[in-house]
């Protein structure tokens, strides 16, 4: 298990799991700074993993490989680590605690049977904090929390817990209290000091004097859970339930989603990891209790429902994709159903994220090998049973949220929901070559990143990456120029439109002579605006056949090719009427292309003759945040020309805003609504309608 790296960046062997019930699929979440990865590490030194654990501020971890991650010395991507302890595999999925790699979360989430949700005994509950714990009820995750850092100089067991009961409700209770040389268990009444194996001795009766209120409480909570209905009338009658049933009650309180145990623990001196350890392997549910993802064949007809079961249709997801500098693309795989075997075709299928540049795809490869991760390095497996988690390397076609499935019997399974990138970036590659290098780059993270939105936009001619917020552009950046594209930022551009703010007249003559054939088509056009959101209309009014019935479809087509490519400020032209009034033709020179290019004048002479008015995007915006946070919003708002449409309570003292902001005023919203609120908000946008764009700004975008 612990074995180094070789030269590929592969290690020897690694140990598979034999059945579902033998796994343990532990997705570790909590703020940014809460410890989650230091405590990865003492977890995998106590469970013999490593012979010591590594630093976040030196880069050692096994979880935080990534240069970007320890560079900006915090988690930027999900990493899993696996041990074994009393015959249990568990995996652990280290995932970031900041708000812009919430997708990778999400991908853990989707991964996992339950969640060891981390505070630090030193910070309180913040609004971060609970957007996390809400992040895993959205998805009915089975939680307990760890409050970790009990060495920290501000560390406040009982406070920390006090907030978290508030915060997340009465189903919180502690497992254990700590004290200065170990933690009191309230289940097992003993005593576990520091270091793995703990010293264990019973309480002494002040001790368990000490504890006695918070042990009956904890034995109400996880009795309440019990199948046995019969349970909670012993027990208040006085009865003395046994350890084992007690421990086999709290493993299904866990898994119902309702009771969440607390663990406290110090990283640094070993406090509490034995007492972990054996929460994780007893009290945490298996892939057998925890529901799967609906699935249907690739043309989303229906399918039978799948189960944990090794010996069933093989049905397994890509939960990450990252390429190695030595193996090449990685694809770090869940098997929901059936056993993945090496040196076997699978089908590799997915569907629905087309908008984020993953177009459909249905492709049969070969898996050569199988590999269980340990952050960075790779030890292989002979195979992986469901429930399971495994890397497969060089399977080119699959991406992040692919389905991986058996060539006779293709799978498709429902897609986890991925947050929308808000932040829009612009980048522009410094040479040719560049621009190369930079294409070859962008599609291996767009498919290993589907928080990631490629645009190329045709209007403003720029390439605009769609991120998280600055954390994760920062990280994309890094990884392009990793990849030797030397790439370079510039300010967004937002696409306007152009129309006719009065009527006009324009007439356009195109004649030219020069020997042979020439060319002929003189037209007189009418322009006039029409309401928000028509679009374009032309009219031909023309009498006396002035200009002949073959050419007015030229005329037509003059126009709107000058329409898409603008009048005085280049924007596309919208919302307009144009009718053909008059016109003269030549019996010999008059052509189609003639009269495309007299179109085209006359509709830029009726530009000079006439006014024109730029329009600029209009955005429905939805933001949730927490009231007191509601003034200043609000009034930002306003400064952004924005138009408040109404307002909604929602739970838990949030409300949500309604309202219309000029696109011209969102490009850093994302980051400027998180700086107002402390990063308690969210907010959604799309795309509404243009309106006329103020005169004081126009020069700004003529």
């Amino acid at each position: 298990m612990g074995s180094k790296h070789s030269d590929n960046g592969l290690t020897e062997s690694g140990v598979a799991a034999e059945h579902p019930s033998k796994v343990r699929n532990i997705v570790m979440v909590g703020p940014s700074g809460s410890g989650k990865t230091t405590l990865v590490e003492a977890l995998l030194t106590a469970a013999g993993v490593l012979p010591r654990a590594g630093s976040v501020t030196e880069g050692t971890t096994v979880c935080d490989h990534d240069p970007a991650a320890v560079r900006q010395q915090r988690s930027v991507g999900l990493a899993v680590a696996p041990f074994m302890h009393d015959g249990i595999k568990v995996n652990l999925i280290d995932t970031p605690g900041y708000a812009d790699f919430v997708g990778e979360l999400r991908a853990g989430l989707r991964a996992a049977d339950a969640a060891l949700f981390v505070v630090c005994a030193a910070e309180g509950v913040d609004s971060a904090t609970t957007t996390l714990w809400n992040e895993c009820a959205a998805v009915g995750m089975p939680r307990a929390l760890v409050i970790a850092r009990l060495d920290h100089p501000r560390a406040d067991f009982a406070g920390e817990l006090a907030q978290c009961q508030a915060a997340f409700g009465a189903g919180v209770l502690p497992l254990y209290l700590p004290t200065k040389e170990g933690l009191l268990g309230l289940i097992t009444q003993r005593h576990f000091g520091g270091g793995h194996p703990a010293e264990v001795r019973d309480l002494s009766q002040d001790e368990l004097d000490q504890i006695a209120d918070a042990r009956n409480e904890l034995l109400e909570g996880i009795i309440a859970e019990s199948e046995d209905e019969s349970l909670m009338d012993r027990y208040l009658a006085g009865e003395d339930i046994d350890t084992d049933t007690i421990i086999a009650d709290l493993e299904t309180a866990v898994a119902r989603g309702a009771f969440h145990p607390v663990i406290p623990v110090c990283a640094q001196t070993g406090v509490g990891m034995s007492a972990l350890l054996e929460a994780l392997t007893r009290a945490f549910p298996s892939p057998l209790e925890h529901p799967l993802p609906m699935v249907t064949d690739p043309n989303g007809k229906p399918h039978s429902a799948i189960t944990a079961d090794p010996n069933g249709p093989l049905a397994a997801e890509v939960v990450r994709t990252a390429v190695d500098s030595y193996v090449g693309r990685v694809s770090l795989v869940r098997v929901f159903s059936g056993t993945l075997r090496p040196e076997r075709s699978v089908h590799v299928s997915g569907h629905g994220l087309a908008d984020r540049g993953h177009e459909d795809h249905d492709i049969d490869e070969r898996v050569a090998h199988i590999y269980s991760p340990l952050g960075s390095s790779l030890r292989e497996v002979p195979y992986c049973v469901a429930g399971d988690m495994c890397a497969l390397t060089k399977v080119s076609s699959a991406e992040t949220g692919d389905t991986v499935s058996a060539p006779e019997d293709p799978i498709l399974m429902a897609p986890w929901k991925m947050p929308e990138p808000l932040l829009p970036v612009a980048v522009i590659a410094k040479t040719r070559s560049d621009e190369d290098t930079l294409a070859r780059n962008l599609s291996r993270l767009v498919a290993g990143d589907p928080t990631l939105r490629m645009d190329r936009n045709a209007e403003t001619h720029q390439l605009v990456l769609w991120c998280m917020g600055e954390a994760h552009a920062d990280v994309v950046l890094a990884r392009l120029r990793a990849g030797g594209a030397d790439v370079e930022t510039e300010p967004v551009k937002v696409s306007l439109r152009e129309t006719f703010a009065a009527p006009a007249r324009g007439h356009g003559r195109h004649v030219k002579q020069s020997g042979g054939h020439g060319q002929y088509a003189v037209c007189d056009i009418e322009v006039e605006p029409l309401p928000t959101g028509s679009g374009f209309e032309f009219v031909d009014k023309v009498v006396g056949g002035a200009v002949p019935h073959q050419f007015i479809s030229s005329v037509e087509k003059g126009v709107r090719a000058q329409l898409e490519r603008g009048l005085h400020a280049g924007h596309p032209v919208v919302d307009i009427r144009v009718t053909l009034v008059d016109g003269k033709a030549h019996s010999v020179d008059s052509s189609d292309a003639a009269f495309q290019t007299a179109g085209s004048l006359a509709l830029k002479d009726a530009a000079g003759n006439g006014r024109i008015s730029l329009l600029e995007p209009i955005d429905a915006v939805k933001i949730r945040l927490p009231d007191e946070h509601l003034g200043t919003v609000l009034g930002d708002l306003s400064s952004r020309r924005g138009r408040v449409l109404g307002t909604e309570a929602d739970t838990d003292g949030y409300t949500v805003i309604f309202a219309e902001v000029p696109a011209t005023a969102l490009p850093r919203y994302l980051i400027e609504l998180r700086s107002m609120t402390s990063g308690s908000a969210t907010f959604t946008r799309g795309f509404s309608r243009f309106d006329p764009l103020p005169d004081s700004l126009a020069a700004q975008f003529a």
